[in-house]
């Protein structure tokens, strides 16, 4: 689940929970309204417990030579948080 489903879930939910009064037979939109608004929460929550502390590293090698030399190889590692 991403974030923004997690966010439609959670908004859809306090809706059918808070803003409808409506009677259906054999279901009950406050608990289903509930049921949502914990689904998008744990998601929300699961998404950024998993996507937030991520680190990103790119490495780059560049190799050049001068003529009649050995080769030089020089690495770059850069870090992003």
């Amino acid at each position: 689940m991403r974030l923004g489903t997690g966010i439609v879930l959670l908004a859809l939910g306090a809706i059918l929970t808070f803003a409808l009064d409506v009677d259906v037979s054999g279901i009950d939109l406050q608990v289903v309204g509930w049921i949502l608004m914990i689904v998008g929460a744990l998601g929300i929550v699961l998404e950024l417990a998993v996507w937030g502390p991520r680190q990103r590293r790119v490495t780059r090698t560049d190799a050049y030579a001068e003529p009649g030399s050995a080769p030089v190889r020089r690495s770059t590692t850069e870090e992003t948080y």
